[in-house]
């Protein structure tokens, strides 16, 4: 098997570079560098091909320091995740939600869903626009019904 790469030996492409050149400007600009040290610095990490090549760009200077210097992972990329908890359905609907939206523009479905605060908003924007914003509980409503939602205790609204 092949030996992975220590963290000073990873390869940087053009993006680490810039960051580099974008960070030691700004250093130059708070006056941290001269001139010649900027110059000579920007020069470096342009020609740097390794994470180790860079680190000595930014030795005497304080953060903020490229993203490439911090490791990536903090575990193997090849560890176990355990699955995400169930959590169980609602007892309520998406369908019943969307249809009340739709039919009845007032927050009613949210109502039923038990979003109270987003109903009584839907309500008093239907009421104080004249009619206009009935466009929310219907767009709501679409668009429970297309992706579901959730009750107040975050469980998913059955199909």
């Amino acid at each position: 098997m092949s030996q992975h790469p220590g963290p000073e030996e990873m390869r940087v492409g053009t993006a680490e570079r810039e960051e580099a050149a974008r960070l030691l400007a700004d250093h130059y600009s708070q006056g941290r560098i001269t001139p010649d040290e900027y110059e000579g610095r920007v020069l470096a990490a342009y020609e740097a091909a390794t994470v180790g090549e860079l680190r000595p760009l930014f030795q005497d200077l304080p953060a903020p320091h490229p993203a490439c210097f911090t490791p990536r992972f903090t575990q193997p990329v090849h560890a176990y995740r355990q699955p995400a908890a169930m959590v169980p359905y609602s007892p309520k609907s998406k369908v019943t939600a969307g249809v009340l939206q739709i039919v009845l523009p007032f927050g009613t479905g949210r109502f039923y869903t038990g979003h109270v605060g987003i109903a009584f908003a839907q309500l008093a924007v239907a009421v104080f626009t004249c009619g206009i914003g009935v466009v929310w509980p219907i767009v709501d409503g679409i668009v429970l019904l297309a992706n579901g939602g959730t009750d107040p205790q975050g469980r998913r609204l059955h199909d």
